[in-house]
């Protein structure tokens, strides 16, 4: 079985820095939901929803960070994380009344890594 030729692009490394750096922080959030540390429970009860959402939350973090490793779901796990750091921006502005600044960061990230692995898409339209 011959393998694949890779060579690698700037394009291609500027992508993998974007996507280590975003799995890096997004694993470490993911990990302090899941783990209970006190600032987000505070948080989560500020919010109002429960609990329930902070392991929600903690979990689909944790898993992006994972796909963001793995090629073949590199770019939808940046464009789920990206929905979800939208998510994050309108809940510090509007419930928590907190700056959006980390989140807003975040999601420029996962913008990038999107932008650089857009042909990637499993949904991206047809030419």
């Amino acid at each position: 079985m011959a393998a694949e030729e890779r060579t690698a692009t700037p394009a291609g490394i500027a992508a993998w820095v974007l996507q280590i750096l975003l799995g890096l922080a997004i694993a470490g959030a993911g990990a302090a939901k899941l783990a209970g540390d006190f600032g987000m429970v505070r948080m989560f009860d500020d919010i109002g929803t429960g609990q329930w959402l902070r392991f929600v939350v903690g979990a689909l973090e944790v898993a992006a960070a994972v796909g963001l490793m793995v090629p073949r779901l590199r770019a939808l796990a940046a464009f789920c994380l990206l929905l979800l750091l939208i998510g994050a921006t309108l809940v510090n502005l509007t419930v928590l009344d907190s700056n959006p600044l980390s989140a807003i960061a975040l999601a420029a990230l996962a913008s990038g890594i999107l932008l650089l692995r857009r042909q990637e898409l499993p949904f991206r339209p047809k030419r």
